[in-house]
Parts: C-alpha cells; structure tokens; sequence
C-alpha cells in the first residue's frame, strides 16, 4: 500500500483510494494524476497530517487530501487479488496469512477518521457510472449529491466486508467499463468534483443534483457454462422475464420494479449481478 497525502483548500480531511482491485488499473492512474496535479504540503503540514485514529472534528485536526494505492502486487501481476478478495475481506486479520486479509486494516486504518472517503472502482457491467454506499450520512449525501452520477446503490443489507460498510462516510464509486479510457477520465473528473464537494479543492465552485437511489436486496448467483444476461443496469425488468440464465439458473423476475445492478456476464465468478429498486431521491445538502 502506498499513501501520499496533499494540502487540502480548507480543513477538510478526504481520502481517494483506488487499486483496491488489481484487474482495475483506472483506479491507480487516477490517484496518481491527483497526486501529480494537487499542491504538495508543506513539512509542517506533513507532520500534521491525520494518522487514521483522530476522530472526525478534532479541533487539531488539519485539513488534507489522502490518496491511496490499495493493492500493489495484485495491480503490478494484473490480477484482481493475489490471494483473497480485499474488497471482499474487510475488516480484516493483520496476523492472516493471506496477503489482502491482512492488507485490509492497513487500507482500513489509512482513511479511517476522515470526513469523507472516495474508493474507486470499474467494472464489466454496462455504463452508466454510479455510487454505492453502505450508510447515508451527511457526508455521503454530499460525496453522492456533488458527483456527476445520477444514480446510488444503497448496499447497507448487502455484503459487510466492503471499505464503505467498514469505514465511515465511505462512497464506493464505478467509474465505467473496467480497461476503458473513458473509465479513467470520469473517475478523474468524479474525484475531482468530490474534493469540490467538500471543500478540498476551490478552483470552481461545488455543483450538487439530486441523485436516484437504488436499494440492493439479492446477489443473482450463477452457476455455469456460457452465461447470458438480458438486461443493462437500472434497466426495469418486466415481471416474469428473464434477466439471466446459463446452464444451472434461469433467473425469471417475479417482483415488480426490479431493476439489474453490475449486470454482467463475464465480470464476476459467482454472480450475475444484484436485484434492486429504485426507492427515492437523495436531496443537496442545504447549504
């Protein structure tokens, strides 16, 4: 894990990670074109950046913008992880002796304590970008509300073993199709419009919209053989069609309003994706 901090505009403590997945390399080019474009701090401001313990609104607490490169030898082999899943490992076991069991409270512990975190992900589904979270604080109403997305995924009765169901005011954000150009150039200018958002960054005023939210209720198992998915992401599945089969599960959608989340046929071991309903709307913060 590699973690580099930069000045804040104000006193707001963010932190950007990417690489938590080693097969999505956006997610490093990302945080490292931060690093390169963001001002460096200055030795006293080092010395004073947060160490992962301070809790948020420390009156001591200095404003700083953490960047973090998660996965290192799963991003330098090209592989998603080298022994487990990170993203799928939290909180972790420091003693494990699987490398991202262990790595887990290390990235945890990194951004720990900040006022917002940002984690950047791709993926095989189909666009369009959009956010996850695990809990809806005011600090993920303003990361959700200050990005360019248009919908969230509320993951809270899902897995708990993601960075945002572990660390507070976390937003996991899919910047678009895993390999893609354009992944990487959204992802910049979503993290750029994050550090906005909370006043890390001051070349332009913050813009907040109204944001779409998606509950995640069931994982869509699949089985094997060639697998086949008939439905883009928030996409309304009518009641009674099929919105994935292959040779063990025809999934035929008997609900109404369900809507795919990741939909994919070749991004995931074990699933098709995630069933979903729209259920409201975030609002801007007020002020």
């Amino acid at each position: 894990m590699e973690v580099i901090d930069r000045r804040s505009a104000g006193p707001a403590r963010v932190a950007i990670v990417g690489g938590i997945h080693g097969d999505e390399p956006a997610g490093e080019r990302i945080v490292r074109r931060l690093a390169a474009a963001l001002p460096e701090l200055s030795g006293e401001e080092a010395d004073a950046a947060p160490d992962g313990e301070q809790a948020v609104g420390d009156g001591n607490a200095r404003g700083v913008i953490r960047l973090v490169v998660a996965n290192e030898p799963a991003l330098e082999a090209g592989v998603r992880y080298t022994d487990v899943d990170l993203n799928r490992s939290f909180p972790g076991d420091a003693d494990s002796d699987e490398y991202e069991r262990a790595l887990a409270p290390r990235v945890a512990e990194a951004v720990r304590g900040m006022d917002a975190v940002l984690a950047l992900h791709t993926s095989h589904s189909a666009p369009p970008p959009f956010a996850i979270y695990s809990e809806c604080t005011e600090s993920v109403r303003r990361t959700v509300t200050g990005m360019p997305v248009d919908y969230v995924v509320d993951s809270g009765g899902l897995r708990s073993t993601t960075l945002d169901s572990v660390v507070d005011h976390t937003v996991s954000v899919e910047v678009g199709r895993q390999g893609s150009e354009e992944a990487a150039e959204f992802g910049y200018e979503a993290s750029l419009a994050f550090l906005r958002a909370h006043g890390a960054l001051d070349d332009e005023p913050p813009t907040f919209t109204e944001t779409t939210v998606v509950e995640g209720f069931e994982e869509v198992p699949k089985g094997g053989g060639e697998p086949h998915v008939h439905y883009r992401n928030f996409e309304t599945i009518p009641q009674g069609a099929v919105f994935a089969h292959d040779d063990v599960y025809t999934h035929r959608v008997e609900g109404a309003d369900v809507v795919p989340i990741l939909a994919s046929e070749h991004g995931y071991e074990d699933i098709f994706g995630i069933y979903g309903r729209i259920t409201g709307t975030i609002d801007p913060p007020e002020e």
